[in-house]
């Protein structure tokens, strides 16, 4: 493989899985022009001296502060200059192959600015998993989603997604980029520190002209929620926030704020599955979600040439919250995308 590859992984506190997945990544990443670097968000559990004393193959970078995840990629990546990024989470175990398989999907697509592998349950290795599946996708007010999950509903994989699909947004999970396109969109959003940054820069290189696509010959292992577990407040308070802060950069003026009106309702309405769920610490960070979004959009550096919500790919033309829940459509295939 003579193009050059930077795979990177961001670390913070997570040195039992440096040490348990390592060992695979290198294993399944071989070539004389694939470099592997571990960049470690500040970590206090001793992450850096693992790596420097048991893994001195791989390029150790320490990060002076927790920067998140949008920070953290940004200064590790400022001034690296391989052809192409892999930003790949410290929980995640790559299957043989999966590099040239991304590198040959993009390389026959000139438009390709990013991609994704399908993102496959670390334990039930035949299942889907959360954070990414096999692609993703967005309704039109800003809800997330994936080919092979909606909401909580995670698919096994029978082979119904073996095709190559645009997509609106690849997982930051297993992320991979043509460095131009890094350089171009000015990398991730510092704003976002952790959650839905990845989702933030795929719709801005959507508007720049990129196309984001899927790669199912790839494939990634990932056991998910190592740094913030889904039942976390906090990251309620981040996915709440920083979905509204994507919308108000990247939506059109002219339908950004009839998106929010209703977006923020939406949110409401999550509140009072919050509620019924049993989960009441929730509730206060949805509305400091809303709080600081208007606090914090005065600041934000909104698209100059931002396109209509619906010419973009991967857009489900409609509310996913009302497929989903009243029309019983649980899986990606039932929604007519």
């Amino acid at each position: 493989m003579s193009i050059a590859i930077d795979i990177v992984i961001l670390n913070y506190n997570t040195c039992d899985l440096l040490a348990s997945l390592l060992t695979k990544v290198i294993e399944n990443s071989k070539g004389d022009n694939i470099k592997i670097v571990v960049a470690d968000n500040h970590s206090s559990d001793n992450s850096a001296e693992f790596v420097r004393e048991k893994f001195p193959e791989i390029e150790l970078i320490c990060i002076p502060e927790n920067l998140g995840y949008a920070g953290g990629y940004n200064y590790c990546l400022k001034n690296r200059k391989a052809d192409y990024f892999v930003l790949l989470n410290s929980d995640a175990e790559p299957a043989p192959g999966w590099i040239e398989a991304l590198v040959f999907i993009t390389e026959k697509n000139p438009k390709l600015g990013a991609a994704q592998p399908h993102i496959m349950d670390f334990k039930n290795r035949d299942k889907f998993e959360y954070a990414g599946a096999a692609g993703g996708f967005m309704d039109k007010y800003g809800y997330p989603f994936c080919r092979g999950r909606i909401f909580g509903n995670v698919e096994e994989n029978n082979g119904q997604y073996n095709d190559e699909k645009p997509l609106f947004w690849a997982t930051g999970a297993a992320f991979f980029i043509k460095r131009e396109a890094w350089e171009k969109a000015k990398g991730l959003d510092e704003a976002f520190f952790a959650h839905m940054e990845e989702i933030d820069l795929c719709w801005r290189l959507q508007n720049m002209g990129y196309e984001i696509w899927s790669c199912p010959q790839s494939k990634v292992y990932h056991i998910g929620g190592a740094t913030l577990s889904n039942q976390s407040p906090r990251k309620t308070y981040l996915n709440f926030r920083n979905n509204l802060l994507m919308l108000y950069k990247n939506l059109q003026t002219e339908e950004r704020d009839s998106v929010i009106f209703k977006r923020k309702l939406l949110d409401g309405l999550a509140a009072c599955f919050f509620i019924l769920q049993g989960k009441i610490n929730h509730i206060p960070q949805i509305l400091k979600a809303h709080r600081d979004f208007e606090k914090m959009k005065v600041k934000l550096k909104v698209g100059e040439n931002n396109k209509k919500l619906e010419s973009l790919e991967g857009l489900l033309h409609a509310g996913l919250v009302y497929s989903y829940f009243l029309k019983g459509k649980k899986t990606w295939d039932k929604l007519g995308l």
